[in-house]
């Protein structure tokens, strides 16, 4: 087997998870701000209440079949099901490509299984960030239900893929980053007059987590690009009169995207920005 083949292995599986994690995420993201179960009942259409059948369950390619209607009562059904799916597809995807680059594939047991666990851990933060980014920005909310199991979730698997090869500072690292950031978005809201809500903090934490232990350079420009992005886009909302000062505008998006520039890139921002100082 070449070293290339559990590569793509890893990369197109994670893109077909992805697709069927998405369908998931349109229930979690339907349900969940409503408070209702994501199990029960079967998902059904909206407004004939007729279930959704299983062959018209299949992500993307099912709404391009119905065009986009409900069989049974030709009721349309949103764009944004197979926005999600698809976005989630390339999402993990691009993620797998990113923890398991096909220049460092690993050929022992334990680094493999290491290397797994942190995809699988990447790949929940993935999953979680498409649920919470939509959540957020059409109810204002960072629910519980999804920010708090991601703790638990992050911090078994990677403290577990640290574990396999004894990277123990990589877990000093998330313990570090997922301290620091929580104490300073809380030092935020309770400082600052309408400044961080409670489920901002409690993200915080999270995103401190997994940006910690992949390095230092990623958790500083990953905490740092959530503020420039986020506000670059409150500068042209204001500009462009799409919004009021006294608006509120949800940051839980820009600090999943911020996190996900320093997971990206974060390495290569930084070298270049201590490069243009003179510090590297």
């Amino acid at each position: 087997m070449t070293a290339a083949a559990p590569w793509l292995v890893a990369v197109f599986v994670a893109g077909g998870l992805g697709l069927l994690i998405g369908s998931f995420l349109n229930v979690v993201v339907h349900r969940v701000p409503a408070g209702v179960s994501i199990a029960r009942p079967a998902s059904a259409c909206p407004s004939c209440s007729s279930p959704i059948r299983r062959r018209d369950n299949v992500p993307v390619v099912s709404w391009l079949a119905l065009r986009g209607r409900c069989r049974d009562c030709s009721a349309s059904i949103s764009a944004r099901y197979p926005i999600v799916e698809l976005a989630t597809g390339v999402f993990f995807l691009v993620v797998a490509a990113r923890l398991w680059p096909l220049t460092d594939v690993p050929t022992e047991v334990l680094p493999l299984v290491s290397r797994l666990l942190s995809l699988l851990a990447f790949l929940w933060l993935a999953g979680a960030s498409v649920a919470l980014a939509v959540i957020d920005v059409e109810h204002h909310r960072l629910p519980d239900a999804i920010v708090l199991p991601s703790y638990a979730v992050g911090g078994v698997l990677l403290a577990a893929s640290s574990a396999l090869v004894g990277d123990w500072a990589a877990l000093l690292r998330a313990g570090v980053g997922l301290a620091a950031m929580f104490l300073f978005y809380l030092a935020l809201g309770l400082g600052w007059k309408g400044g961080m809500a409670l489920g901002d903090i409690k993200l915080a934490g999270v995103l401190g987590l997994y940006l910690g232990w992949l390095g230092w350079a990623e958790l500083a420009v990953g905490s740092f690009a959530a503020f420039l992005l986020g506000g670059l886009f409150s500068v042209v909302l204001l500009a462009t009169r799409r919004v009021q000062r006294s608006s509120g505008i949800p940051f839980g998006p820009w600090m999943l995207a911020g996190a996900w520039v320093g997971v990206f890139a974060g390495g290569i921002v930084a070298t270049g920005y201590l490069t243009l100082l003179g510090l590297a």
